[in-house]
């Protein structure tokens, strides 16, 4: 009996460490396959044909100057990153936000491609010399622009290769200024895309204001003439900008404006071109591995209204039947809505996530149809990139935000972090500005008619609330 066992025995354990081998070859074997990252590319001409009303167009008294020509094209830029299972896709675009093309790519790629919004990861250069994505007379072209987004969409996907290798790197690039009495963010963030030796993409950003040439011309800003520089710098190779947070930064060429001359803007173009460079070519981390992604709403604080008695007073001397206006009268819409409310008995939003951003640039309480994916705000994209979160975030989010929301991260892993995100550019003000009401604080009355302001604790809690889904995404 012992013998037939001890023969039972050596019969089994073959089999036994055979079936145990092949099972953890096949574990290995799929794990593997699923780091292979492909990555695929394509880039667009999107200007329009005929000329239209620019965002640099618009003076602060709300007249508009006429566009009279067209120093430079716009184009839209695709990255995509496939890990086998999962899809991330980054689209830049030289306009000062996408807006009405949002919700429209949200739901065809959502639909047609099967890319949740969360995987769509839609970011501007915040280009003033771009048609001003609210007027309604542009919304044709914006709904142009999602049609060719998605095509060149669909091009990148289709020339996926791999397996490709990323790395991310940064520097500093001094040639920026803060507005407000706070530190300046200088950080350029690099993530470069390697197929063995050649490189397919450089994904970089600058937390800054563009600097512009004209008011009155089709343009790309300095970032733009950065992309032209670095194109030159590695051909075959796709370089995308898009911004970070600053909100309240501005080249220090602009010399208190944002304007400056077309040569101007093209020798600082270069200049970031350069920094970009040298960061690419020094030493990098790479970040090469699976890909998840979330979309969430971070709903934040809004203060308390004034008084009946105090918009009785804002009241006096302005037109109050007009509705709301872009132009001359935009600063004082919100005092007419504020007033509706009170005469109406309705309520006062308390938190940005209780209000609707619609087309044309106002917040409401509802949205304006039943497109599955409306403007809410404050929207926060992280996607997990390997190690790395590369966090975006809607709106003109001002520097002391970006640099909180880094600060928490950079010693434990590298992070990348960009704003300027899908629909409006409402800005997200620091402590500071909303203590002493600088114009950062107050476009959230003057321009998208809310009838309350920011609470000073809007700050903490964008960073907090970021902090938190960041945390949720990328794990302990």
């Amino acid at each position: 009996m012992g013998n037939t066992l001890y023969s039972t025995t050596l019969h089994v354990f073959p089999r036994i460490s055979t079936l145990f081998f092949l099972i953890l070859a096949l574990l290995i074997s799929a794990e593997g396959a699923a780091l292979e990252l492909k990555a695929g590319t394509a880039k667009e001409m999107v200007t329009p044909e005929k000329l239209l009303n620019l965002t640099a167009g618009k003076l602060n008294n709300g007249t508009m100057l006429p566009t009279t020509g067209k120093e430079h094209d716009l184009f839209a830029r695709v990255l995509t990153l496939f890990d086998g299972t999962n899809r991330l896709v980054i689209v830049t675009y030289d306009m000062n936000s996408l807006d009405v093309a949002t919700p429209i790519l949200r739901e065809r790629c959502k639909k047609e491609m099967g890319i949740d919004p969360s995987c769509l990861i839609l970011m501007c250069t915040h280009n003033h010399q771009a048609p001003m994505p609210r007027l309604k007379e542009n919304f044709p072209h914006q709904r142009w622009l999602a049609e060719r987004i998605y095509s060149l969409i669909g091009e990148a996907v289709a020339r996926e290769k791999g397996p490709v290798n990323l790395y991310y790197g940064s520097g500093q690039g001094y040639f920026v200024r803060n507005s407000e009495n706070a530190p300046v963010d200088y950080e350029i963030q690099v993530l470069k895309v390697m197929q063995g030796k050649q490189a397919v993409a450089l994904l970089f950003n600058q937390p800054t204001h563009p600097l512009h040439s004209t008011r009155t011309k089709i343009d790309v800003g300095h970032p733009g003439y950065a992309l032209d520089e670095l194109e030159k710098m590695f051909p075959g190779m796709l370089p995308l900008y898009a911004d970070a947070c600053g909100g309240n930064q501005f080249p220090v060429a602009a010399n208190d404006s944002t304007y400056a001359s077309v040569q101007t803007c093209r020798a600082l173009g270069v200049k970031l071109a350069q920094a970009v460079r040298d960061i690419a070519a020094g030493p990098m981390e790479e970040v090469t591995g699976p890909i998840s992604a979330r979309m969430d709403v971070v709903s934040l604080p809004f203060a308390p209204p004034l008084s009946y008695t105090e918009a009785l007073a804002l009241a006096k001397g302005i037109p109050l039947d007009i509705g709301y206006d872009h132009g001359v009268n935009r600063g004082t819409n919100w005092i007419r809505v504020l007033l509706k409310h009170y005469k109406e008995g309705l309520p006062f939003p308390t938190r940005s996530g209780e209000l609707f951003v619609r087309d044309e640039g106002y917040v409401y309480p509802e949205p304006d149809d039943s497109r599955p994916f409306p403007c809410r705000c404050e929207e926060v994209i992280v996607a997990k990139i390997g190690p790395m979160p590369l966090v975006v975030l809607q709106g003109e989010v001002c520097a002391s935000i970006g640099m909180r929301i880094k600060d928490a991260f950079r010693t434990q892993r590298p992070i990348m972090l960009f704003a300027y995100m899908g629909e409006q550019n409402i800005y997200i003000p620091t402590r500071e500005s909303v203590r002493t009401n600088d114009y950062q604080a107050q476009v959230i009355k003057i321009q998208y008619a809310s009838p309350v302001g920011w609470a000073p604790e809007v700050e903490d809690e964008m960073v907090s609330g970021t902090v938190k889904l960041i945390k949720q995404v990328v794990g302990k």
